[in-house]
């Protein structure tokens, strides 16, 4: 079935006031949530609720979190996400961050006691939207990628999202996982019972699998972006590093390599960055918006290698999907409605999307 953007935001928004979130948190929560599946970013949106059940029963994020301010200056904000859901206190961060650029050029804030935030491009495009550049990184809860050449489980998906504005509407828009595809994309096959590409998972024994529960219960492990040491999984290794370093190092949030990794009594304890520049303090703000997107331009004005397949720029995929969603509605797929709507019925949130099949 498919829903509005306003049915589907409004979905999301009933089941995390249900769970005890405040209406305003919950509804920033959910427009994050619902943009992101708007853009086709399916793993981050509203099947986290999925995810984002277990996470409340086991009593390991805190609903009715009110994320705060702990330190502050010139060019930075320190902010505590007081135990809960990340989206409400990463768009405190993002904003905090955009301020001081607006002030000073470029402006930093680092989220400790922070669970998971959704997709790192929302925060990014935010900056993009104010005419700034935007980087966001954030460590993971889960532990379920060895470092190149390991046989262990160390590293989360470990994301991270660059956001540059040039065409009015079409930013340069990348949010990527340090792995060769997004736990959420597993999840996703999981949830319709399907399984995954050989490339997306390793067996313990470092043998290709389809299973989309094997990093999670059988002790396998998602490959680094790159696959294998001879498809340079190192590049990927090393930039799930660099995020961890930004995201946890920074904050104070406890390291994914740390035994207590998201068993500390204040929950998952997860830590996110956020880097606003203002372009206007190097030049014209209309010259550098100009140049970003004749570059763009110029790169999908490159010759197809397929003819049916032009060559695209980061983010163009997105609004792709997202023109489509908003003239169609958003798809929910008939596997993940049937566990919203006991999700629904559980908690007791309204139901506004259609039955399951």
């Amino acid at each position: 079935m498919s829903a509005e953007f306003d049915t589907h935001r409004d979905q999301i928004a009933a089941i995390l006031a249900a769970w005890g979130m405040a209406d305003e948190i919950a509804d920033q929560t959910a427009e994050v949530m619902a943009w992101t599946d708007l853009h086709g970013i399916d793993s981050h949106g509203i099947s986290m609720l999925t995810v984002y059940d277990r996470r409340v029963k086991d009593r390991r994020v805190r609903m009715d979190a009110m994320p705060r301010i702990v330190a502050d200056g010139p060019v930075h904000v320190v902010v505590d996400g007081d135990g809960g859901l990340g989206h409400p206190a990463a768009r405190l961060a993002m904003e905090q961050a955009m301020a001081k650029a607006g002030h000073a050029g470029i402006g930093m804030a680092a989220v400790r006691n922070s669970a998971h935030f959704g997709a790192c491009g929302f925060y990014a495009n935010m900056a993009a939207e104010a005419g700034m550049i935007g980087f966001v990184t954030t460590s993971a809860s889960g532990i379920q990628v060895a470092p190149a050449g390991g046989a262990q489980a160390r590293l989360g998906t470990d994301p991270l999202a660059f956001a540059a504005p040039g065409e009015p509407g079409r930013p340069f828009l990348l949010d990527m996982a340090t792995t060769t595809v997004a736990a959420g994309r597993i999840r996703n096959k999981e949830n319709e019972g399907l399984p995954c590409p050989p490339r997306w998972l390793l067996t313990r024994d470092g043998q290709p699998s389809t299973d989309p529960t094997e990093a999670r219960d059988k002790g396998g492990y998602l490959t680094s972006l790159g696959g294998t040491l001879d498809g340079s999984s190192y590049k990927g290794y090393g930039l799930s590093a660099m995020v961890n370093i930004l995201s946890s190092c920074l904050s104070g949030a406890t390291l994914i390599t740390d035994p207590q990794h998201t068993k500390k009594p204040q929950g998952m304890d997860i830590g996110h960055f956020f880097l606003a520049i203002n372009p206007g303090v190097f030049r014209l703000v209309d010259d550098f918006r100009a140049d970003v997107a004749a570059f763009c331009d110029a790169l999908r004005g490159t010759r197809p290698a397929d003819p049916g397949q032009p060559v695209m720029v980061a983010g163009d995929p997105e609004r792709a999907h997202a023109e489509r969603r908003r003239r169609d509605g958003i798809p929910v797929a008939p596997g993940l409605l049937a566990k919203l709507r006991a999700i629904a019925a559980e908690s007791g949130a309204a139901w506004y999307l259609g039955e399951p099949a």
